[in-house]
């Protein structure tokens, strides 16, 4: 689960008859679900530019990029898991997973509508924590004392403080990512410290090619950086989205969005929908064997008005999943559920 906006629009600037400046904010009433518009002091509204880059014409709601030159923009991505097994006696173990992915991005120069960029590759950090032992690899801290956690930390160290040069054009569509050749050689190389059989070495580094490149990496910031669609959005409208579960693409994850509120500065998108609840059974002589999960996802995506850069994610997704397996007079099941919070720039919540 990878994926996920949101925004808000000062309207007007008016003068009541107290002569007291106030502001007007679009959003949908959570109680009808109707537009409406609230006057709010005019000093309590963010200051957004002449010509911001979400901004409407007649109602519709469109983003672009208005980046700065020399400016840094922040993308650090956080997920955090919490899985329950339970089996048939109705014991329980949780175990817990977090990870922290922290980047960046400055402008170096604007060409036209192309941003010229840097994407620095700051800090990688995982935990996990089960039955009372937590484990972290961090790349801001010292390498592990376990051996096995060793080869984990030595990888994610040569990943970051690396930088890869991006083009993007204003209306957020990532032209090109290059200089991955570099961060290769140097995984190569921290590698080479603990791994002296060559042929693993080579796997490792395979491995790392297939889940680190310009295709993945384009892939995740085209649906993390630009939600809203081209032609853009009214108040309250939704739209639908939906994405591969599965190798086959045979189970689809659905993401329903809205546009919540434009205004005071932030655009403000609700995020719903996930796998609907899917039984598979499989009988073989007297045995019965299913399968059901289902998954759920709720939440907010918040964008910068002026400059069109996502500002706060934060989605809770449940994923569900039981196995039951019976003879037709008594039957076991093993219950499994996920809780997990995926969220983007998570100190800005």
């Amino acid at each position: 689960m990878k994926n996920v906006a949101a925004f808000m629009l000062i309207s007007s600037i008016a003068l009541v008859s107290c002569k007291k400046e106030t502001a007007t904010i679009t959003k949908v009433d959570p109680k009808t679900g109707k537009t409406v518009t609230v006057e709010v002091p005019a000093d309590s509204v963010a200051k957004v530019a002449e010509n911001p880059a979400i901004k409407d014409s007649a109602g519709v709601f469109t983003q672009t990029f208005k980046l700065e030159k020399g400016k840094t923009y922040p993308l650090t991505t956080y997920q955090r898991d919490v899985k329950t097994m339970e089996d048939p006696q109705g014991k329980t173990i949780t175990a817990t997973s977090e990870s922290t992915d922290e980047m960046n991005f400055t402008v170096n120069d604007i060409k036209g509508n192309v941003y010229d960029m840097t994407l620095n590759l700051v800090a990688k950090r995982n935990s996990q924590s089960a039955q009372g032992k937590t484990v972290i690899v961090d790349t801001k801290q010292a390498i592990p004392k376990e051996d096995d956690l060793k080869m984990i930390w030595n990888i994610n160290k040569a990943l970051t403080g690396n930088k890869l040069n991006m083009k993007m054009d204003t209306k957020g569509n990532v032209v090109s990512i290059t200089g991955f050749d570099a961060v290769y050689t140097k995984v190569t190389n921290a590698v080479g410290t603990l791994i002296k059989d060559a042929n693993q070495k080579a796997s490792v580094v395979a491995s790392l090619k297939e889940t680190f490149n310009e295709k993945v990496l384009k892939d995740q910031l085209n649906k993390n950086l630009t939600i809203i669609p081209k032609k853009g959005v009214k108040i309250g409208e939704k739209w639908t989205t939906s994405e591969n579960a599965d190798a086959s693409g045979s189970v689809k994850v659905t993401s329903n969005y809205i546009l919540k509120s434009v205004g005071n500065g932030t655009a403000e998108i609700s995020v719903t929908g996930g796998i609907p609840k899917k039984t598979e059974k499989k009988t073989q002589g007297p045995i019965t064997h299913s399968l059901s999960s289902e998954l759920a996802q709720n939440g907010t995506i918040k964008f910068d008005q002026s400059t069109g850069w996502i500002t706060n994610q934060n989605i809770d997704v449940k994923t569900t999943q039981i196995e039951t397996i019976s003879d037709g007079k008594q039957s076991q099941s093993m219950k499994s559920t996920s809780k997990s919070s995926v969220m983007v720039n998570p100190s800005a919540k």
